[in-house]
């Protein structure tokens, strides 16, 4: 837990910077919030996928520095930065390139679509920093050092929040909140609506990507790693090592929020209302899974350390007890959900339409908080033990088979001859299938794999 609460505090943060993002375009306009909230459906995967990859770095660190090769750390991570470099800039090509002919795909309305593509321009310029800084973040928390992650997460939203404030409503918005004394230039700026949202995220993503690199560089706890001594260049063993680790990851959360993703597209075609609702209700919702979620990120660095200490049944024993943990934390969010789930949406929106319909989803939320953190639970523990492919495999027959399949068929022809098509209920009904099928057969995979390295450990001694 001590590792876990700081990780949950970053992961907040930087879901608050999202959140903002909803709460100030959704008050500016629907078309705005809409924009956003499509935009947002194409760049989250984009950079999950880059922070799934760099996330290789977390178990390949934490078992080096379980068995004291502290040298063997620094051109690790220097390979990750690389990666990093290289994705980043191919997020930000597709995001200037490809989005249009997606909206179009998707038979996007064309308001929502030219102002979602002017956000997304925007944003890409952000997209090589984020990479950098969830890079150095995977380092820093395999080295058992958890909250830099949290500060400077901190230190991006509250650029985030002024900045989107300044870009999104212009002069104004500064007039409304702060009379006419202030300057007459603030008083002209124009209000820039999702384009400016877009601007005031990369400018965040900026922020956090320098600040992490100039803590890591001062900071005494890397002193042993020395992690800015010199450049070790691309190596053919370190990014196989990477790839190998981290690709199954990021293929997996691709899948995982891909599933979300194209709920969002397929949904865009129903109108405003329920592109909106969907927006508040999954928003809500992440941010409360950010808990499980941080647990995962810790249970990944506890079994990578204890397996690089060579103690396979202790590691056996702390993923489980990890496992026991999120159950508890899955029904607080439950009850958290079915208690302040009204009051939370009306934060969001003020339409009625839209507050009805999101907490309807809300309800179906509730259900669908044990698999949701069984799963992600399941799959930080397993990777610490560097086993991924496997999960990725799992995590393509779940989310897109069974959750998105199951969920686009309920959503357009509903169950058969007793009920007509679902709409947006029909597919949160497939994600509580997917998420369901997930946590099963990664508890499979996890029960064996555990049991396969205490044998393996036992035959070599």
């Amino acid at each position: 837990m001590r590792l876990a609460l700081p990780i949950c505090g970053a992961q907040v943060a930087q879901a608050g910077m999202s959140v903002v993002d909803v709460m100030m375009t959704g008050r500016q306009s629907a078309t705005a919030l809409a924009a956003v909230s499509v935009g947002s459906s194409l760049w989250m995967p984009l950079m999950l996928f880059m922070t799934g990859t760099l996330m290789g770095v977390t178990p390949i660190v934490a078992q080096l520095l379980g068995g004291q090769r502290h040298d063997e750390i620094r051109p690790a991570v220097h390979q990750a930065l690389w990666v990093a470099l290289l994705l980043g800039v191919i997020s930000a090509g597709l995001l200037w390139f490809a989005v249009m002919p997606v909206f179009e795909l998707m038979s996007v309305p064309p308001d929502v679509a030219l102002a979602s593509s002017a956000y997304l321009a925007a944003l890409a310029f952000g997209m090589p920093g984020v990479a950098l800084f969830q890079a150095l973040r995977a380092f820093s928390d395999g080295m058992n050092h958890t909250r830099p992650a949290l500060w400077i997460s901190l230190i991006g939203l509250g650029v985030n929040i002024p900045s989107n404030y300044l870009l999104i409503y212009g002069g104004d918005g500064l007039v409304d909140l702060f009379g006419t004394w202030i300057p007459g230039f603030l008083q002209n700026l124009p209000a820039l609506g999702a384009f400016g949202c877009g601007i005031a995220t990369a400018l965040s993503m900026w922020t956090m990507a320098l600040s992490m690199a100039l803590y890591t560089r001062r900071g005494r706890t890397y002193g042993q790693v020395n992690l800015w001594q010199r450049i070790t260049w691309p190596e053919w063993s370190g990014l196989r090592e990477l790839t190998v680790v981290g690709l199954p990851i990021g293929i997996a959360i691709f899948v995982e929020v891909t599933l979300f993703t194209l709920i969002a597209l397929f949904i865009a075609s129903l109108g405003e209302i329920t592109v909106a609702a969907h927006q508040v209700a999954f928003s809500y919702t992440g941010i409360l899974f950010m808990l499980p979620l941080s647990l995962s990120m810790a249970l990944t660095v506890r079994v990578g350390n204890t397996l690089g200490q060579a103690r396979p049944d202790r590691a056996r024993l702390v993923a489980w007890n990890g496992i026991a943990i999120s159950l508890v934390i899955a029904a607080i969010n439950s009850t958290l959900l079915w208690v302040t789930g009204e009051w939370v949406i009306s934060l969001y929106t003020s339409n009625p339409e839209v507050q009805r319909l999101a907490a309807s989803l809300i309800a179906l939320a509730v259900f669908y908080q044990v698999s949701d953190a069984l799963q992600a639970n399941i799959a930080g523990a397993l990777r610490g033990y560097k086993d991924t492919r496997i999960v990725m495999l799992i995590t393509v027959l779940s989310y897109w088979c069974v959750g998105l399949g199951g969920g686009h068929w309920l959503g357009t022809r509903g169950v058969g001859s007793l009920t007509g098509p679902l709409g947006v209920h029909g597919y949160w009904l497939g994600l509580v299938a997917g998420l369901s099928t997930a946590a099963a057969l990664l508890a499979w995979r996890l029960r064996h794999i555990s049991a396969l390295t205490q044998r393996q450990a036992a035959a070599a001694t």
